[in-house]
């Protein structure tokens, strides 16, 4: 059955006779019932029948007709899409991001997103770094949100979005200094609950190289690969973290923060935009637009 022979049938149902449907539909009426006999034919069933009050549903012609109109507008929706996407409208567009991007960055960028490009199916896909890079390499991913630097071997554009200062995540039970603060040394004598070496090496080693220069050597004590994860371990004492400063607004019970006192040493956490160049564009270059604000 095809698209025309769908449209007479539920045409005819609609009106509830032939003479109406020809006439919604702007045909002559031989032309829809010679359809509508030619259809029945080859199912070989009535679907209507036919009398000089109109034309109703058999059981057949029950049975089917929601599933008619169902197929049709599956059909439509099928084609307007693929006009939209034809048109640079619609389409697909798939997202990576870190956690740090998830506090305002991303939110902000999605609204004006989604104002510009209403069809547009977006995917969101919380990845730690180096899974992004994996994944844009590999054409998983459209755009990647991530921390600075990454080694990419593709050819890619980059976008800042700027940086952060570290503060202190810790247990809630520990007293705070008088100045709500703490110290470099309070974070390096209970050892980092930190990213793994793999996730972000070069943030990783330039952590560590600040606390050394500071003169107090530590270690990180739990590998975790989600700031959620480096939360739940905060809280149950294996350690305390050093994190961008809008983590705040995750409250995890069991988790304080507090600003380092003499941290004015420790690298920022930095927020960068990455998706591959291509020769035209790219629903990941409207979203990069969309992240420029």
């Amino acid at each position: 059955m095809d698209t025309r022979q769908m449209r007479c049938v539920i045409a005819i149902a609609e009106a509830g006779s032939l003479t109406k449907a020809a006439e919604r539909m702007g045909l002559a009426q031989p032309a829809l019932t010679q359809t509508l006999n030619r259809l029945e034919h080859e199912l070989g069933t009535r679907l209507f029948t036919r009398s000089r009050r109109g034309a109703t549903l058999t059981d057949a012609g029950l049975a089917v007709i929601d599933d008619l109109r169902a197929s049709l507008a599956y059909g439509d929706a099928a084609t307007e899409r693929a006009r939209a996407i034809g048109a640079g409208r619609a389409g697909r567009l798939t997202i990576g991001f870190v956690t740090h991007a998830v506090y305002e960055v991303l939110p902000n960028a999605l609204r004006r997103l989604r104002a510009e490009h209403p069809q547009l199916d977006v995917v969101l896909r919380e990845m730690s770094n180096a899974e992004q890079v994996a994944a844009l390499e590999g054409g998983r991913i459209d755009i990647a949100l991530l921390h600075p630097p990454v080694s990419v071997t593709a050819r890619v554009h980059e976008l800042r979005l700027g940086e952060e200062p570290m503060i202190a995540a810790l247990p809630a039970a520990w007293p705070l200094h008088e100045d709500g603060c703490v110290s470099l040394a309070d974070v390096a004598r209970h050892g980092l609950v930190w990213f793994p070496e793999q996730q972000i090496p070069a943030l990783r080693a330039q952590l560590l190289g600040a606390l050394r220069r500071a003169g107090h050597e530590t270690r990180v004590v739990q590998d975790a690969n989600r700031t959620l994860t480096v939360l739940a371990c905060v809280a149950a004492g294996l350690g305390w973290s050093l994190l961008p400063r809008s983590v705040r607004a995750l409250q995890h019970e069991g988790v304080r923060y507090a600003e380092v006192r003499d941290g004015a040493g420790l690298p920022a956490f930095e927020l960068s935009a990455l998706w591959l160049a291509r020769s035209r564009p790219t629903f990941a270059d409207a979203f990069a637009a969309m992240l420029r604000g």
